[in-house]
């Protein structure tokens, strides 16, 4: 870690605390060099393989924009959309992987988006779940009736759709 005051590559830490959410490490450093302070944060990467087999950073605007598109036409908000995918990177990461599938991303976005709204659920794991007929459609829908009528009265699923 340079020093941004002299720029010497030589520090030491002073304290380290973890973050609110424990995701990263703030650490306070002195630099060697001029004595001055500084601040870092460290967070542990999480890389995404794609089919293509390129890796690139986890990106929760990602994750956002594939869901958005499911979510088109229904009563879901943008805070609605930054809890899920702040969820998702708390479930992938909770996973103890330095990198992930796409595919497995797409699939842990299944589980808060079925909380969240059953229309956008559907539309989303047609694609994840590889919908192949009207019957995959038929199958799952009659999936969710079934667990909905086991829920105790006053906690559907599909509460506020």
């Amino acid at each position: 870690m340079y020093c941004p005051f002299c720029r010497n590559p030589d520090s030491r830490v002073v304290d380290s605390r973890l973050s609110d959410d424990g995701s990263s490490i703030r650490r306070r450093r002195q630099c060697t060099e001029c004595g001055r302070r500084f601040s870092t944060m460290e967070t542990a990467s999480l890389s995404v393989t794609k089919r293509s087999g390129v890796a690139e950073p986890f990106s929760r605007s990602k994750v956002i924009s594939g869901v958005r598109k499911a979510c088109q036409g229904r009563p879901v908000t943008d805070d609605d959309l930054a809890m899920l995918a702040q969820e998702v990177e708390e479930s992938i990461r909770a996973s103890g992987a330095a990198e992930i599938d796409a595919n497995d991303v797409g699939l842990a976005i299944l589980a808060p988006l079925r909380r969240l709204d059953l229309v956008a659920y559907l539309r989303f794991a047609s694609v994840y779940q590889a919908f192949e007929s009207l019957e995959d459609f038929e199958a799952s829908i009659a999936q969710l009736r079934s667990e909905a009528q086991q829920q105790p009265a006053g906690r559907s699923a599909a509460a506020g759709s």
